[in-house]
């Protein structure tokens, strides 16, 4: 069955939160709000040292730890010693034809120029987005974000159920009266259920959302015990058993940490960059590409068409 994980699900929600609470509903983000960018790993004071020369060029750890933050999300799945060895690696060849290329006097040419000013920009860019989002990420900044998501969290209710997934209504009919007389119904499920039969049919904890319609109305009218009668969905005829009812509990602090700083880290850059365009004197020249024109509207039809429905969460499924 497709489902959404827990924690997964934890990080969901706090999006939610974060891109529809007032925070962030005061600050609409730019249409080109550059990625959220981390700062480079400082080195300690006086402690740069030298790992290699290149022709008598030194190579840096400083410069190990820029690449590694270039280039490490393409690295092979490697670590430690071999990792860092690795990128030294590239960082030999790299120099390497960057010597090359100063001795043809490349350096010197218009196009190394403009990329040279281009990146000198980008770096720029980078560096201040990354103390920008140094600043952002404290613990009261973090206990605040969390306290108000806490507050705007609505009570759900969530249901705890197994279910058996049988091909025919027959079948199913049969395993729900075995169920309704006292079978096991976990041992039921591993000698009959298409679906989940390894785990008893147990589904865990889910909100009415998660399930097709069929499956969820079902589920959440049966009490704590109760065992239903076969329920029809596209996936086959169902038999369930709630085992408990809840209200879904609010994640904790710790569970959403990680989510609560990126969303502080993107909020406060997006707020950046919003404030300094609007401050900015941004004028475009006739050699600027032309801004496109807006479409136009389509014909209104006689009858105003009804919003599309959302897809239903995945159901248990074999």
């Amino acid at each position: 069955m497709m489902r959404t994980a827990p924690t997964a699900a934890l990080a969901v929600a706090l999006t939610a939160f974060a891109f529809s609470g007032p925070a962030s509903a005061q600050t609409s983000a730019p249409s080109a709000t550059p990625p959220a960018a981390s700062a480079p790993a400082a080195q300690p004071a006086g402690s740069d040292p030298v790992l290699e020369t290149v022709n008598g060029a030194p190579v840096r750890a400083s410069e190990l730890a820029i690449a590694e933050e270039d280039i490490g999300a393409g690295l092979p799945q490697v670590q430690g010693e071999a990792r860092k060895e690795y990128i030294l690696s590239f960082l030999t060849d790299m120099t390497l034809l960057a010597q090359a290329a100063q001795a043809q006097k490349l350096d010197q040419t218009p196009e190394f120029q403009a990329k040279m000013n281009y990146l000198r920009t980008k770096a720029l860019m980078e560096t201040l987005m990354g103390a920008e989002a140094k600043k952002a990420v404290t613990e009261e900044a973090k206990r605040k974000t969390y306290d108000e998501f806490v507050k705007q969290t609505k009570p759900e209710e969530e249901v705890h159920a197994r279910h058996i997934l049988v091909e025919t209504e027959a079948k199913a009919k049969e395993i729900a009266a075995k169920a309704k007389a006292g079978a096991d119904f976990a041992k039921l499920a591993k000698e009959n259920s298409k679906d989940s039969a390894e785990d008893g049919g147990d589904l865990g904890y889910f909100t009415k959302e998660q399930m097709v319609p069929e499956f969820a109305e079902a589920a959440f009218k049966l009490d704590k015990g109760q065992v239903s009668d076969p329920v029809k969905t596209q996936f086959g005829w169902h038999v369930i058993k709630v085992e408990d009812k809840r209200q879904k509990p609010v994640p904790s602090f710790e569970q959403v940490s990680d989510q609560i700083d990126q969303y502080l880290i993107r909020k406060s850059q997006s707020d950046l960059v919003t404030k300094l365009r609007a401050d900015a004197k941004i004028e475009k020249t006739s050699a600027a590409p032309a801004t496109p024109a807006a479409p136009a509207a389509p014909a209104a039809p006689a009858t105003p068409a009804a919003p599309a429905t959302p897809a239903a969460p995945a159901a248990p499924k074999n």
